[in-house]
């Protein structure tokens, strides 16, 4: 059976990304890039950018105006507990801190909200090793 981080990935459709970067070389791009590829829905959140990954751009995660089954996030560890109750707010159904963020509060937040909670791994990663995908189109 699949571990927690394969399910919460593979019942994910749309795929809030906090703190996607504007830069293709850094993870925070390139990890969002891969699971558009791959048929998720990313919405990006970033304070001042526009436009990312062909995707309009949110200042946070309470001015998405769509359900959002995953936020993913790529900032500091520091930053997690705030994210997470945005998370809970806008009623996404799992946290994900990625590789090599941990965050005892984030987990504590989420998860006292119901919510499915995964931290220090890739999304990337864990949709490789799983062959996830979602049908394109």
């Amino acid at each position: 059976m699949a571990d927690l981080a394969q399910r919460a990935l593979a019942a994910a459709n749309t795929i809030a990304v906090v703190g996607l970067s504007r830069h293709p070389a850094k993870a925070a791009h390139s990890v969002p890039a891969n699971l558009q590829a791959n048929g998720f829905r990313i919405i990006p959140v970033h304070p001042s950018a526009d436009e990312l990954l062909g995707e309009k751009v949110y200042r946070s995660l309470s001015d998405i105006p769509e359900p959002v089954d995953l936020v993913d996030v790529f900032r500091p560890a520091r930053e997690a507990p705030g994210i997470a109750r945005e998370a809970v707010a806008i009623g996404a159904k799992t946290l994900w801190l990625q590789q090599g963020i941990v965050s005892p509060e984030a987990r504590r937040i989420a998860t006292e909200a119901g919510l499915d909670y995964v931290e220090d791994q890739c999304t990337a990663v864990v949709r490789a090793l799983g062959r996830i995908t979602k049908p394109q189109g």
